[in-house]
């Protein structure tokens, strides 16, 4: 190969890797304050999760189980009243299906699948998976997740727009390596401190509702024997179960 073409690749090389390291860094301040910035409203938030909420119910059916349902009733009722909370304006619903897996929407929605009863050992059990959902809520996580997205957005528009108007090679494949970068880098970690922060209001609301909060360690250890089948932990959008168990145990003497 030519001398002069393969200095001219070489140099190619080591600028397409400043350009993304420079793109990246330049990236940072955009996301970095996500926690400040409302970008999408509180409304348009609660629509989208009612939207999801009715998607969910045409597609999924209810629990015919009437002891399970009665017993997330009940669950519910108490954390929600512990946390100021009235009952009667939130909705929480068993769907049926074989999946270890709750969440909550905005709009005030939770929702368990019958899969978890057949890991959640008791009443405070369950207590712990419905309290950390209701700290999702508490927490504006959904609000946070989408500002986080939209200042994503934003911010790789603009850079691609930068190095097309700066007349630099590469410029797609530089802001699709990008996009990748932001996700694996910062929305991901993200939403594992979400989850996390979750897990400490609920230990807190659990404890105002006289469940007992250390049962928390007790249902995470279960959820590790049930879910074998997890991906890595830095790929992961929830804590390890290891890694959540030491969080939750290092949690807990402040509640008491």
């Amino acid at each position: 190969m030519d001398t002069g073409i393969s200095q001219q690749m070489c140099n190619c090389l080591i600028t397409r890797r400043r350009l993304l390291g420079l793109s990246c860094a330049a990236s940072l301040p955009l996301l970095g304050g996500c926690d400040d910035v409302d970008l999408v409203s509180d409304a348009t938030v609660e629509e989208m999760g009612l939207q999801a909420w009715t998607d969910i119910r045409e597609t999924t059916p209810p629990a015919t189980n009437a002891n399970l349902q009665a017993a997330l009733n009940g669950v519910s009722a108490r954390l929600l009243r512990a946390a100021n909370e009235a009952p009667g304006d939130w909705e929480a619903l068993v769907f049926a299906g074989p999946q270890v897996n709750a969440f909550a929407l905005p709009g005030r929605k939770i929702g368990v699948y019958e899969g978890m009863f057949g890991v959640v050992a008791n009443e405070d059990q369950l207590a712990a998976i419905v309290g950390h959902e209701i700290g999702h809520l508490q927490a504006e996580h959904s609000q946070e997740r989408m500002d986080a997205q939209a200042a994503k957005g934003f911010g790789l528009r603009a850079l691609s727009l930068i190095l097309e108007l700066g007349d630099v090679e590469y410029s797609e494949e530089i802001a699709a390596a990008l996009g990748m970068g932001v996700d694996y880098g910062l929305i991901l970690p993200y939403s594992r401190r979400q989850e996390l922060e979750a897990d400490r209001l609920g230990l807190v609301t659990m404890s105002a509702a006289d469940f007992r909060p250390a049962e928390a360690v007790a249902l995470w250890r279960r959820m590790e024997a049930a879910v074998t089948n997890r991906a890595p932990e830095f790929l992961a959008t929830h804590p390890a179960p290891q890694s959540r168990i030491a969080a939750i145990e290092e949690m807990l003497p402040d509640l008491r």
